[in-house]
């Protein structure tokens, strides 16, 4: 009868959870497409389009990564997520702005081997898609937050493990049983 704060709590953290995962879905569907749309632009022997696809590759492997480093997993992998999804949204951030303000030269920089109309217009679609990594990836990294915070509360784990002590926030009564001088309060 009436609403259980753990209940409400519990489809919150379900919610989130929930949005987290289809959150990196769409995250590797935008970095996958943009991958296909640099490679259309037949650029293998430009050193400067390698490093744009393995961009989008590492933003990939970070999105693969975090679906489970961020609610288990060990404090130094979460760590190395963040640091790697934060660098990485900087980076497609910086390349985004690239594309649409000059993309004449970034084109030039490419070496790519189609015409300039169409490799203009590919890249402009590649560079729409860097805009929406990058604020995918925040919203990942917001989200990989938030769901790591609400394990550490919990006590799901996370971290050096800890007693049930540590995890609740409450002292059992046997542990006051066995203080050797009592406190009165």
């Amino acid at each position: 009868m009436g609403l259980s704060v753990e209940n409400s709590v519990t489809e919150s953290h379900t919610r989130t959870h929930k949005f987290f995962l289809i959150s990196n879905y769409f995250l590797l569907g935008a970095a996958s497409s943009c991958i296909f749309l640099t490679l259309s632009l037949r650029l293998f022997p430009s050193l400067c389009g390698f490093f744009f696809i393995l961009l989008h590759v590492i933003a990939i492997g970070g999105a693969v990564s975090g679906c489970s480093v961020a609610v288990s997993g060990s404090n130094k992998w979460y760590l190395a997520h963040m640091v790697t999804m934060v660098l990485t949204s900087i980076f497609e951030g910086s390349v985004s702005v690239l594309i649409w303000t000059r993309t004449s030269d970034f084109l030039g920089y490419l070496k790519s081997y189609v015409r300039e109309e169409d490799g203009v217009l590919i890249l402009k679609l590649a560079g729409g898609l860097c805009v929406v990594v990058f604020c995918l990836e925040w919203v990942v990294l917001g989200l990989a937050f938030v769901l790591r915070y609400y394990a550490f509360v919990e006590g799901h784990g996370v971290g050096n493990g800890g007693s049930s002590k540590q995890r609740n926030g409450k002292v059992a009564d046997e542990d006051l049983k066995n203080w050797h001088c009592p406190f009165q309060v």
